[in-house]
């Protein structure tokens, strides 16, 4: 891979990372575990980076390959994710010190969407971070019209969680 493009990557990386964190505070329970799978993702972006051909966002290519995965990990091993090691990887990420504490006002939410299977909570997940269907379909890989009728649904099993 050329300097430019490894530049851009990490470039690319550092900018949009929290969305990273967040895949991570949504499929793991711990510290741990989440450092595991911020570096697993970071990983899979590596590798797949070379064949991002830019048709759709970044960050939307981003959500993509960090939840599936965040996904394909956790119905591996419910307990710990495990990481793969890449000996190939040569560059330093700066990584901000993630702060749980500033999300504290989503704790709840984060408990209760927990309780969800793996695709509603990805579909939860981009819907909380403003992504229009168009987006979350895009993503997701659903039809529009699919993450409209699964978002009433889960909206509906949310409030049955969070006011038994």
């Amino acid at each position: 891979m050329s300097k430019e493009l490894e530049h851009n990557f990490v470039t690319e990386l550092e900018s949009n990372q929290n969305i990273v964190h967040k895949v991570c505070t949504l499929y793991t329970n711990d510290r741990d575990a989440h450092n595991d799978l911020f570096q697993e993702i970071t990983i899979q972006l590596w590798k797949a980076y070379p064949k991002f051909r830019g048709d759709a966002k970044f960050s939307t290519w981003m959500y993509r390959v960090a939840l599936n995965t965040a996904i394909t990990l956790y119905r591996k091993s419910k307990k710990r994710v495990k990481t793969l090691h890449d000996d190939t990887i040569f560059f330093k990420i700066k990584a901000d010190e993630y702060d749980p504490t500033e999300e504290e006002q989503l704790t709840l939410m984060y408990k209760a969407v927990k309780q969800l299977n793996d695709i509603d909570k990805a579909l939860v997940f981009l819907f909380l971070e403003d992504k229009n269907y168009s987006e979350i379909s895009e993503t997701l890989g659903i039809s529009e019209v699919n993450a409209r009728v699964k978002m009433n649904r889960i909206k509906n099993k949310l409030r049955t969680i969070l006011n038994p």
